[in-house]
């Protein structure tokens, strides 16, 4: 087969399901117009970020090419006389910047090949109808009995996956889907199992996956054609939509809301259920069940999409469960994303944010009771029920199943090993991305929390308290050394040379200074006190051992009775006159 001779080698390693956040960092008028300079970042990381400029013309383009949707979105309005005064401009910029807000939180806007090609340029620069449609012409040179006969235009929300309508030359009423699709991040196979387990899917037999006529694939991409049904999707049903319209068009903005029965609830349910649980069990991994990936045929459910997996594609659902530790297996992720599907049966849209914290009133308790073991914030942090546990609840214990085809799916021993490590690479890289996402959801919570006006507050009354502190602190360690400082000065402790109990002995000859006396062993009795100043020459001094001698002899021959009596006058008694 020449399918695909020479195509470009590799998988696409970005994860076109990330997150792009848009700031407004500043805004420039030239002669004629203003540019905003625009921050866009992709996930968590500042680091992969960029500068793009855009003119108000360029969102006035986005914006009507988004009306296909029918949302009605928050585009400052035009204006021709003084749109260049500096007012107006910080107005306008302000309503820019929530228009940004909308179409990147919306979940289908911020996927949808418009938004990615306004805020990413260099990633989403060529054409994927085009390269798509390379690709089927070549395959068709080796496989003359297909025939396309129309492009299904933008059907799906994948950038790089583009469905055509086809048919058999030799059965021309008989209408076929082809989806063509570039390799994703998550592809871990080796191009030979790859393109086996492929090749294999068309052997898959199971009344709750839809049938495919025919799949290949190569080191670069891959190609699947299955039947075409006019019925639709299970998305399609619940929107009330046509399948051939564009994805923006059919699920953006539906005009009436309303939510299936309670016994189309029960029983799509159990059937999605049962093959998930028929794909755990043969060890085949899934996670990309979302209301769209149904197909009705009559009033039975049935999986499409299974190559997706293989392929290494990201699902519709990553950028909701990436936010949470514990749906860290795709047996987790299938159950998630069955919450989901799940609730837009129920009420006939999607939640408004996950998790969920209140339910509107359901048609049965046991719906709700089902959505809060998988949606609820408790359910995210403390963990979901597997698929058998939910196939035992009384939403679905209770369903009859009338289908008694048996199901077969025969995956060969080596390729078993080889999609278990792929099932465990995919899951590590999940489990790598949430790390992410938790250590910036810390690091911003803490940054919140430390920029707040109580934190302010609280830091302000701290540091005029450890002020107050310190100058009480500074008193008395100020006070301590003013006492001691009399307390030395008292006792002629801070000066040596006027200090009565280390006396300065004599000056040598020539000695221009005093030095310092050594610590003597036992002082001799107290010298007379010595001048402060040093004599620049010696002075003859009195012999001190005759002073000494001279006075303790008189001591000796003291002798009382050589004293003179004397005779006092008491004037203390009083007069009297």
């Amino acid at each position: 087969m020449a399918f695909m001779e020479k195509p470009p080698a590799g998988k696409v390693l970005l994860d076109d399901t990330v997150p792009l956040t848009a700031q407004i960092e500043a805004s420039q008028s030239l002669h004629s117009h203003t540019e905003y300079i625009i921050r866009v970042q992709r996930g968590v990381s500042a680091e992969n970020s960029w500068q793009i400029v855009r003119r108000y013309s360029d969102f006035d383009l986005l914006n009507n090419s988004l009306q296909i949707s029918t949302l009605s979105l928050p585009l400052p309005p035009k204006k021709l006389i003084g749109n260049m005064e500096r007012e107006f401009i910080a107005e306008r910029q302000k309503g820019l910047q929530a228009y940004l807000d909308v179409i990147t939180t919306h979940h289908i806007l911020s996927n949808c090949e418009l938004v990615k090609k306004f805020l990413d340029p260099n990633s989403y620069s060529v054409n994927y109808t085009e390269i798509a449609l390379q690709h089927v012409s070549m395959f068709f040179r080796s496989e003359p009995k297909w025939e396309v006969v129309e492009p299904l235009k933008d059907i799906g929300w994948r950038i790089r996956k583009k469905y055509f309508l086809m048919k058999m030359k030799n059965q021309p009423k008989e209408r076929l889907m082809l989806s063509w699709a570039d390799l994703g991040p998550d592809k871990y196979l080796s191009d030979k199992d790859l393109q086996y387990a492929v090749k294999l899917l068309s052997s898959c037999s199971h009344p709750y996956i839809y049938k495919i006529t025919f799949a290949t694939a190569n080191e670069s991409s891959a190609l699947v054609i299955r039947p075409f049904s006019e019925k639709g999707t299970l998305k399609d049903l619940i929107y009330k939509a046509k399948p051939k319209d564009p994805f923006l068009k059919k699920y953006c903005n539906p005009k009436k809301i309303q939510g299936l029965e309670l016994q189309q609830i029960k029983t799509y349910g159990r059937q999605i259920l049962e093959v998930l649980k028929f794909l755990h069990e043969k060890g085949f991994p899934y996670g990309h069940l979302h209301s769209a990936n149904v197909m009705l045929d009559g009033d039975t459910c049935k999986l499409l999409d299974l190559e997706n997996s293989l392929l290494g594609l990201p699902s519709f659902y990553r950028s909701y469960f990436s936010q949470f530790r514990k749906i860290n297996t795709l047996e987790g992720v299938d159950v998630h994303c069955f919450g989901h599907l799940l609730y837009e049966m129920t009420y006939g849209r999607p939640p408004d944010t996950i998790p969920v914290d209140s339910f509107p009133p359901a048609p049965s308790v046991f719906v709700v009771s089902v959505l809060e073991s998988i949606l609820t914030c408790e359910a995210m942090k403390n963990g979901m029920p597997t698929v058998s546990r939910l196939l035992q609840m009384p939403l679905f214990s209770d369903v009859l199943l009338t289908n008694s085809e048996k199901p077969q799916f025969k995956i060969p021993t080596k390729l078993k090993e080889a999609l278990k490590t792929s099932k465990e690479c995919i899951e590590k890289r999940l489990t790598e991305e949430q790390k992410l996402i938790h250590q910036h959801r810390r690091l911003t919570r803490a940054q919140s929390h430390h920029g707040s006006e109580e934190e302010k507050k609280k830091r302000k009354i701290l540091a005029r308290k450890k002020s107050k502190r310190s100058a009480y602190e500074s008193g008395e360690e100020h006070s301590a050394k003013y006492s001691n400082s009399n307390n030395s000065a008292g006792s002629g402790a801070s000066s040596p040379l006027t200090s009565p109990s280390s006396p300065t002995p004599p000056s040598t000859a020539g000695a221009s200074l005093i030095p310092p006396a050594p610590p003597p062993p036992p002082l001799p009795p107290a010298a007379p006190p010595l001048s402060t100043e040093v004599p620049t020459q010696p002075s003859p001094q009195p012999d001190i051992s005759a002073s000494r001698g001279a006075l303790l002899s008189s001591i000796q021959n003291f002798q009382k009775g050589t004293l003179k009596k004397t005779q006092t006058c008491d004037y203390s008694a009083p007069r009297i006159s």
